[in-house]
């Protein structure tokens, strides 16, 4: 999946983004919140070719914080392991050659743990860049990360999911609710519309990078016809 942000803002000397370092603590630990379940097989395995192990994900959306903003951003920064450019890249032509998608399945290393010991190198480092303030321009880069890892959350559920299927044993993921650190899913019902003309998708602007977010599949704003 390719996403870009959008943005219509201005740059700006240093800022702290008001709820910009809590949000990336919240999104961080909901990404190990849903692995918690998992065993380090499970986190391991790839059931097709286009899933990918949990693990991977874990891994990959910590990659990009460190590539894209805390490599370029942060003088003297080194990775755990420079191996991980190459492992846990997705499509990023620019950075380098990348381990094959298909072949996701076959990292029995790095870890679980090691893994998660990666995810809490990275996430000091970008606690510490976000608590000294950051560009407007970093800002909206950590905002296209965070968003980029809550595509992922999805997509972690959806291969686990895949590869439970694929067990005679008929794995259960949890015995409740998928993990969730911040709020409580709302309540499932039906919402009516009266129908008609409405406007959909976004329009990128303000000062705000968090609120104004958008993915380029998202915009711009425009009329369709919605039948009740």
């Amino acid at each position: 999946m390719r996403v870009l942000p959008v943005f219509d803002a201005p740059a700006a000397n240093l800022t702290a983004l008001p709820g910009l370092l809590q949000q990336f603590g919240v999104v961080r630990a909901q990404s190990l919140a849903l692995a918690a379940p998992l065993s380090d097989a499970d986190a391991t395995v790839q059931s097709m070719d286009d899933a990918s192990p949990a693990k991977w994900h874990l891994a990959h959306t910590t990659w990009f914080f460190e590539e894209f903003i805390l490599g370029p951003n942060v003088p003297g920064y080194h990775s755990p392991d420079p191996r991980y450019r190459y492992l846990f890249n997705s499509y990023y032509e620019t950075v380098g050659a990348r381990h094959p998608r298909p072949r996701r399945g076959m990292l029995t290393r790095p870890t679980l743990d090691e893994v998660r010991a990666y995810r809490t190198h990275v996430d000091a480092a970008m606690q510490r860049l976000l608590a000294d303030g950051v560009s407007a321009d970093i800002a909206r880069l950590v905002t296209l990360g965070l968003h980029h890892e809550q595509q992922h959350q999805e997509l972690l559920l959806t291969d686990v999911l895949h590869l439970f299927a694929q067990n005679p044993l008929c794995p259960v993921y949890a015995e409740g609710p998928a993990p969730h650190v911040h709020a409580a899913p709302a309540q499932v019902g039906w919402v009516g519309f009266q129908g008609g003309a409405v406007q959909i998708g976004k329009t990128a602007g303000g000062s705000n990078p968090g609120a104004d977010f958008m993915f380029d599949c998202e915009g711009p704003r425009h009329t369709v016809w919605l039948e009740p």
